[in-house]
C-alpha cells in the first residue's frame, strides 16, 4: 500500500492545487494548516474526497506530528509566512512561523527519513544587482534594521537547516525556490500584486504601482508550479539540491498594471505609490527577479509553459471581485 503524502500548508493557495493535483494522480494526502493565511475553501473541490484527510493546527503543534509524518512517504513542507504586507506589519510571526514549522516537521521527518521537499523564494537572492538569479550565486541581504528582509532571512535559515539535516541525518531534501506564483485561488490580502491588480480594475479602482514601476518580475502559473514540485518529488537527482521554479518572462510592475487594464477593458488608471506610504519608511525593494532554470529543465525535462497573457486572462476569469 502506498503511503500518504503529507502537504503542511495544503489549505493555501498553492497547497490547495498540489493537493488537487496528487489526489487526481492517486495518492492520498494528509494536509496539515493552521489557516491562518490559508482556507477550507480552497479545498472546497476535494472536500469529499476518501483520500484526503485534513488537519487543522500549526505544524509545530500537532501532538501527532512523529508518528503521522513516521506513516507518510513524502512531504511537501509550503507552511509558511506569507506576502510583503504580512511580512512588514508582522516581522516577529514571519520570523517565528518560518523557523519553527521547518525546525519541527525537519525533526520530524529525520528518524524515518522521509524524503521532505521544501518550498523557500525568491526572496532569499535578496538585492543583488544581477538580471538572471541562478541557484549558485551569492546571496544580498538586506540589514536588519530593515524588517523587510526577515522573511528572506527566516526562510535561507530554513534552507541551510534542512540542508544541515541531509548532512548529518541522511534526510533526503530538496529545496525550491520559488518565483511569483499566480493563478486561481490567490488572493491579493497579504499585497500579491496581480490579484491586487485584478481586483481594483474590476471595481474600476487605480492600480496602486509602488515605486516608479520599473522594477521587474516574472509570473509563474499555479498549476506549472505544482507540475515542477511533482517532477521534483520522483527525481532522485533533485535531493540536496536547490531548484528555481519559476517561469522567465520579464514583465514591469507598471507595464503588468497596463496589461490588466487593458484585458479587462476598465476605465482604471494607475495610481503610483511611494514605498514610504505603501509600507514604511526605508522599505527596499528588488528592482528584478528572473530565475535561470535551467537546473529544473535538466533535472525534471519541464519548463513553465503558461504567457503571461494566459495568466491574467484566468486569474481574471476566476477572481471573485
Amino acid at each position: 500500500m502506498n503511503k500518504p503524502v503529507l502537504v503542511t500548508g495544503g489549505a493555501g493557495f498553492i497547497g490547495s492545487h498540489l493537493t488537487e493535483r496528487l489526489l487526481a494522480d492517486g495518492a492520498s494526502v494528509v494536509v496539515i494548516d493552521d489557516l491562518s493565511t490559508g482556507s477550507l475553501d480552497n479545498l472546497r473541490a476535494v472536500a469529499g474526497h476518501p483520500g484526503l484527510r485534513v488537519i487543522g493546527s500549526k505544524v509545530s503543534e500537532f501532538a501527532g506530528l512523529a508518528g503521522l509524518v513516521a506513516g507518510c512517504g513524502f512531504i511537501f513542507h509550503l507552511a509558511a509566512a506569507v506576502g510583503v504586507e504580512l511580512v512588514v506589519r508582522s516581522p516577529i510571526r514571519t520570523i517565528e512561523t518560518n523557523l519553527r514549522e521547518t525546525e519541527a516537521v525537519l525533526a520530524a521527518a529525520a528518524p524515518a527519513g522521509v524524503p521532505l521537499l521544501l518550498a523557500s523564494t525568491s526572496e532569499v537572492y535578496g538585492k543583488s544587482p544581477k538580471m538572471v538569479f541562478s541557484e549558485e550565486d551569492d546571496l544580498l541581504i538586506g540589514p536588519p534594521t530593515l524588517g523587510r528582509w526577515s522573511y528572506a532571512c527566516s526562510k535561507l535559515m530554513d534552507e541551510f537547516l534542512a540542508l544541515a539535516h541531509m548532512r548529518e541525518r541522511g534526510l533526503p531534501v530538496t529545496i525550491v525556490r520559488l518565483f511569483n506564483t499566480v493563478g486561481p485561488r490567490q488572493t491579493g490580502r497579504h499585497g500579491m500584486v496581480l490579484p491586487r491588480f485584478v481586483d481594483a480594475a474590476k471595481a474600476g479602482r487605480p492600480l496602486r504601482v509602488y515605486g516608479d514601476g520599473l522594477q521587474t518580475r516574472c509570473f509563474c502559473h499555479v498549476a506549472d508550479t505544482v507540475e515542477a514540485l511533482v517532477r521534483l518529488r520522483a527525481c532522485d537527482a533533485a535531493r540536496g539540491e536547490v531548484v528555481n521554479v519559476g517561469h522567465d518572462e520579464p514583465v514591469s510592475i507598471r507595464e503588468l498594471a497596463a496589461r490588466v487594464i487593458q484585458t479587462l477593458g476598465t476605465g482604471s488608471v494607475v495610481e503610483f505609490v511611494s514605498y514610504e506610504q505603501a509600507y514604511a519608511a526605508g522599505f527596499e525593494d528588488m528592482r528584478n527577479r528572473r530565475p535561470a532554470l535551467e537546473k529544473l529543465a535538466r533535472l525534471t525535462g519541464f519548463r513553465p509553459e503558461r504567457s503571461l497573457q494566459q495568466i491574467i486572462q484566468q486569474v481574471a476569469a476566476t477572481s471573485s471581485a
